[in-house]
């Protein structure tokens, strides 16, 4: 069981991103100790989308084909419409989420974030949320959706909106802490 002191957590992410639902995790994930980084297709930036407009820049600290799985405790998906839509036409990314998920590690998306699960083809059977527009897409894709703040699979942590950062946020920290879960390939 890692303490969050020895966490590290991958926050993986593109252009408009829902301002909050990577900002939120981020600043908490790393309040409580973790070392967190920030991944997204390019280097440099990306831009959030905050109400209706574009939002504040977060620095990406290294590209997805980058990334070594094997060096994180948890990967964090951002939702917002614009971010996974991009993110789940990108092989590299949807590779990831398979590798997290596969290997037992924490994966947990809010908002519209779930749409990388159901890309990555790691869904079935899975207790799960969402933003309401794509629970059709999750319980097509084999999920049993339930409309409550955090629903948790077996170290797979989804939510529905920013509303529910707080106890998103928390079932990230307790299911670090918990370590990695045994799971049965999707």
């Amino acid at each position: 069981m890692p303490e969050m002191s020895n966490a590290k957590i991958l926050i993986m992410s593109t252009h408009g991103f829902e301002q909050s639902e990577l900002e939120v995790p981020l600043k908490k994930l790393r309040d409580a100790g973790a070392e967190v980084h920030v991944a997204a297709p390019e280097s440099g930036e990306i831009t959030g989308w905050d109400n209706d407009n574009w939002g504040d820049k977060v620095s990406v600290d290294l590209t997805i084909d980058q990334v070594n799985h094997d060096d994180y405790h948890a990967l964090v998906l951002p939702g917002g419409q614009i971010n996974p839509d991009i993110l789940r036409t990108k092989s590299e990314a949807v590779s990831l989420v398979k590798k997290f998920v596969d290997s037992g590690k924490i994966v947990a998306a809010i908002c519209h974030g779930p749409w990388m699960l159901v890309e990555a083809g790691v869904v079935e059977g899975r207790e799960m949320t969402s933003y309401p527009s794509i629970k059709t897409d999750l319980i097509n894709a084999g999920a049993k959706w339930e409309d409550s703040e955090v629903a948790i699979s077996n170290g797979i942590i989804t939510s529905r909106n920013p509303d529910d950062l707080d106890a998103f946020v928390n079932k990230i920290i307790e299911e670090v802490k918990e370590g990695r879960h045994e799971r049965d390939a999707a």
